[in-house]
């Protein structure tokens, strides 16, 4: 039984003036204890002492896929946590946990005071405050956030902030140097034709590589972002910037041909139940040339000492006929839920930490992005300069990785990243429908069902289109989402 729980089941003791016990009351409770010893009651103990409960934040956020985060990040909020007096308490789960145990949460209603998602949390905003206010505290504090990060996290619709987000994270090309020199791409591939041309290539100068190409069109978080990357290459969207609904045209149909081409040409039927550290594993592996991830599988090639590591190049998104667009690959996003019992102490440490942005991104090994450019930039740095010192602060440690690259420049292209990197709802905003259309996997269901010959790919389009208006005509009606001109 708790403190506050004995506290209360205690028998109230009337006291007089300035907290002291009146003669007459001691007298009498000593009496009824003599009297009542033999009985079982308790004997007096004086006054009922009330003591303040202690202040808590209970944080739940992933294991970071650079585990050197976690070690960094951990220590750091606990010692936040010493200077407020604060017992903080961080937990950590599986990233295909995360919007389980969101669920979870809510049903209880009960859980954590700071939640952490690793991609646009919109379909839980019924469930979670508006952090209109430290958004601005922070923009106030350090500029503007990074425009893909506001699309992640303001519904434009209720006007709700539905999420802080303190980081994003770069989705390159990340290629087998020697495999693509050979096949006549020294630097790698820079359209999507290349990819396709350079991958057959491959196939057939290493025949005993299994998976030339490496894209997922499984229910994972990576197979999400690769495959609406593809969409939007050949200038499909699921939805336009006014949220109505896109997705059924012929830009969409040629996205889904195309898909169907690199799996029968350049991939096998693994990549259609493969997990998040599938094309990780299988590039360290050398079971693949090409995947479209973050840097997160060559930094666990360099920590294990891999040769694969030297070997391992970036590019930038791949150019198709409809444009050059890649989904951040994740999208770190803090929830407040309306059930939290320490709300303040949450707002009050995501601040602080963002106060010690370029601290984080140095403990990622540059995996995690600055969603407040001006937070990586020097503190004396005047505040409409900080958005601009901060991306030269960021630009110059890719430039010059100081985690043992080779070459050190190796990681440069990420420095441009910003300009061709969006949100998962591009062209307009995540919002719920989006969140749900995301979380239940809905595109990479599509490529797959045009893949393997379920259904061809103007059905397979057919079918996710019919699968996205329902899920928006769903949140419509919950007042949450805008549009209505679908076609």
């Amino acid at each position: 039984m708790g403190e506050d729980q004995r506290s209360t089941n205690r028998r109230r003791v009337p006291v007089g003036h300035g907290g002291r016990v009146s003669r007459r009351t001691f007298l009498k409770l000593a009496g009824a204890a003599a009297a009542g010893g033999a009985a079982g009651v308790g004997a007096f103990s004086g006054p009922a002492i009330v003591r303040a409960q202690p202040k808590t934040l209970r944080i739940l956020t992933w294991s970071h896929f650079v585990p050197a985060y976690d070690t960094w990040f951990d220590p750091f909020a606990k010692k936040w946590g010493d200077s407020k007096g604060v017992a903080v308490t961080v937990d950590h789960i599986s990233f295909a946990d995360i919007v389980p145990r969101a669920n979870a949460e809510v049903a209880a209603q009960q859980g954590h005071d700071l939640f952490f998602f690793l991609s646009p949390p919109s379909a839980f905003e019924p469930h979670v405050l508006d952090l209109a206010d430290i958004t601005r505290e922070a923009e106030r504090r350090w500029g503007p956030m990074v425009p893909l990060v506001r699309k992640s996290t303001y519904n434009p619709y209720t006007r709700k902030v539905y999420g802080f987000s303190d980081n994003w994270v770069v989705d390159p090309g990340d290629y087998l140097k020697p495999e693509w020199t050979a096949a006549g791409f020294p630097n790698g591939p820079a359209t999507w034709d290349d990819l396709l041309k350079g991958g057959l290539e491959i196939k057939k100068r290493y025949p005993n590589m299994q998976i030339p190409i490496g894209i997922g069109y499984s229910q994972d978080i990576d197979s999400n972002m690769a495959t609406r990357a593809i969409l939007w290459s050949f200038g499909a969207t699921v939805q336009d910037a006014h949220e109505n609904v896109t997705l059924n045209s012929e830009q969409a149909v040629r996205a889904v041909e195309y898909g169907a081409r690199l799996f029968r040409e350049v991939m096998n039927p693994a990549v259609l139940s493969w997990n998040a550290a599938s094309n990780n594993q299988a590039l360290n592996a050398r079971e693949t040339s090409y995947i479209l991830n973050s840097i997160s599988a060559y930094r666990t090639a360099q920590d294990n000492h891999l040769p694969v590591a030297d070997d391992t190049f970036f590019v930038g998104a791949l150019r198709g006929p409809g444009g050059r667009w890649v989904s951040e690959h994740v999208m770190g996003v803090w929830a407040i839920w309306k059930f939290a019992k320490s709300p303040d102490l949450a707002k009050e440490f995501l601040l602080y930490l963002v106060e010690h942005y370029r601290e984080a991104v140095l403990a990622s090994k540059l995996y995690n992005f600055p969603s407040f450019m001006g937070s990586v930039a020097d503190a004396t740095v005047p505040v409409a300069q900080k958005p601009a010192a901060g991306k030269a602060w960021l630009r110059a440690a890719v430039d010059k990785d100081p985690f043992g690259s080779k070459p050190a420049n190796k990681l440069a292209i990420l420095g441009e990243a910003e300009a061709w990197s969006t949100n998962i709802g591009h062209p307009g905003p995540a919002n719920p429908a989006i969140g749900e259309i995301f979380d239940t996997f809905v595109i990479p269901d599509m490529f797959a069902k045009a893949a393997t010959g379920k259904l061809s790919p103007k059905q397979a389009v057919a079918e996710a289109n019919q699968r996205v208006k329902a899920i928006f005509a769903k949140w419509r009606q919950a007042k949450l989402v805008g549009g209505g001109r679908d076609q």
